[in-house]
């Protein structure tokens, strides 16, 4: 006799919305009628302002195309050369964030987030996840329970986890990051048209689990992905008011820290935080994406502009430190948190392989630390300890250090373009570790999963989209690789893709689908700006 299935709960749909996701015991309770009508509300009042952000995002890169570089903008001169400003006071849980901890918002993963030790857990909606339907509602399932100290979780081995304790003060801040402004969300419609994934992550995520966090003594918190300009957060500020009012909780109760992860941003960081103001919690060096935007925005200018081997870039190139110097100065000169960089590193079974990956997380973070930094990332719980060290022997006691002000650094528009600067070459080992790379990924991702370890690194889409960037602009380029003296064409990178798909584990038809993407954004003549939105069409 078979067994019954639950059946499909119904929804309390308001006027003009419709939902087309396949609903599962429980969606009702976070794809209320109270969250679906801020959805709509959001909605209709913001997304004709997003598509014409998303429409300047392309006026920009035609602007660099014809030779015009990004510099700081004179409009807004007289908001970086106020010095009264300052951001709001730090948020109760967000005043020590020594270390951050991310990952995907996966039931087993949220558990271990939370037992990880770390200060903050960045409940990632975005990169680390997919925007599988499964994934958008079941997270924020996961992130109530998570905070109403509710949640559990049995592995199909048998493996229990639970919580290490339901005391919220001795738990990891929960900061979600939604899905940035270019991503659409396919299964929720209002008045026709398809809605905003940042703004169904906010509205879901709110209505779900803002009360239970301040219940807590903490509050909604947000990292808000891939602005490219202070416009941008414009319109997140006053996505936030129209929700706090919504929902009749004070302004200035969200909290949202901004990844500085595109090039354009860079130029615009105090204008960011000045557009938040109180809504403000600090920046962080979103470095992975960063490297992408680099790529993608001066994708077509030659070897002015020209970055090496992706494995060959590290943090301590001209260009990278302009970056992260100006971000720590920006942050404390307004008040702000300023927080370091992902270490992708994971523990590894094999003993060197562990002692070399720790050696240079230390190393990162010792790095992060004197510069100012005031917290810094982690993507694995086994990473966690050492950044505590590291963050702990400079700070002590303090919470943070926002009083160093970093008044020596002085970064120019020239400092963040001195890409030509950076040493290393272009060869074929990196070609191939760009194949090899992006295909594993995408190959899990498109099973809706987010966060794939690859070669000892816990990775996500960020990743992948260096990887295939830097071949579409070598291959635009005419580059010629240092190692073998080989041209990369279309034909080499097929070839060495069919390479690389020989020597991966199982057949290369495990990774049909991943390789018709990638080969769909690497070698295409015109570039994808984002290689999830093309992929995201594919997922049911």
């Amino acid at each position: 006799m078979s067994t019954p299935q639950p059946t499909a709960p119904a929804l309390d749909l308001p006027e003009g919305v419709e939902v087309t996701g396949a609903l599962k015991p429980g969606y009702e309770q976070i794809l209320s009628r109270e969250a679906l009508e801020l959805v709509a509300t959001l909605h209709r009042e913001l997304e004709d302002r997003r598509q014409e952000r998303l429409a300047a995002r392309r006026q920009v890169m035609d602007s660099v195309a014809s030779g015009q570089d990004l510099d700081f903008l004179p409009e807004t001169a007289h908001i970086r050369e106020d010095d009264s400003w300052r951001v709001g006071e730090h948020a109760p849980g967000l005043v020590d964030r020594r270390v951050e901890m991310t990952g995907p918002t996966d039931r087993k993963m949220t558990i271990n987030a939370m037992n990880s030790g770390a200060r903050v857990w960045l409940a990632d909606q975005e990169d680390a996840n997919t925007p599988k339907w499964e994934n958008v509602v079941e997270g924020e399932i996961n992130l109530r329970d998570a905070i109403l100290g509710t949640i559990s979780f049995s592995s199909p081995e048998g493996k229990d986890y639970a919580l290490s304790t339901t005391d919220q003060a001795q738990l990891p801040t929960i900061v979600m990051r939604p899905r940035g402004w270019h991503l659409d969300e396919k299964h929720i419609l209002v008045d026709g048209r398809r809605t905003s994934g940042s703004l169904v992550d906010l509205a879901l995520f709110l209505c779900a689990s803002a009360r239970p966090q301040l219940d807590a003594g903490k509050g909604p918190y947000l990292y808000l992905p891939k602005m490219e300009h202070h416009l941008e957060a414009r319109i997140w500020n006053d996505a936030f008011n129209l929700a706090q009012d919504a929902l009749g909780i004070p302004r200035g109760t969200i909290r949202a820290t901004c990844l500085i992860e595109t090039y354009p941003a860079a130029f615009q960081m105090e204008e960011i935080l000045y557009e938040l103001k109180e809504h403000s919690a600090g920046l962080n060096a979103g470095r992975w994406d960063y490297l992408f935007s680099v790529i993608k925005t001066y994708r077509t200018r030659g070897a002015e502009m020209l970055l090496p081997d992706r494995n060959a870039v590290t943090m301590t190139a001209p260009f990278m430190r302009a970056y992260t110097e100006l971000l720590v100065r920006t942050c404390h000169k307004r008040g702000a948190h300023a927080i370091g960089g992902m270490a992708a590193f994971i523990p590894s079974k094999d003993e060197e392989v562990n002692k070399v990956a720790f050696e240079k997380v230390r190393a990162d973070k010792t790095r992060e630390a004197q510069d100012g930094f005031d917290g810094s990332w982690v993507a694995h719980p086994g990473m966690v300890q050492t950044c505590l060290e590291v963050f702990d022997s400079v700070l002590g006691e303090r919470p943070n250090q926002v009083d160093k002000l970093r008044e020596d650094v002085s970064v120019s528009a020239a400092d963040l373009l001195s890409v030509d600067q950076t040493p290393g070459d272009v060869t074929e080992v990196g070609l191939r570790s760009n194949i090899d790379v992006a295909i594993q990924y995408l190959a899990v991702w498109l099973t809706g999963r987010g966060a794939v370890a690859v070669h000892n690194l816990m990775e996500d889409a960020a990743t992948a989209e260096i990887s295939r960037s830097q071949i579409w602009q070598w291959l635009h380029n005419d580059v010629t690789l240092a190692d073998t003296g080989a041209t990369v064409t279309r034909e080499l990178v097929e070839r060495l893709t069919q390479e690389v798909l020989a020597e991966l584990p199982g057949t290369p038809e495990d990774y049909r689908a991943a390789t018709d993407l990638f080969l769909q954004v690497a070698v295409a003549d015109d570039f994808a700006d984002f290689l999830t939105v093309p992929a995201y069409e594919t997922m049911d």
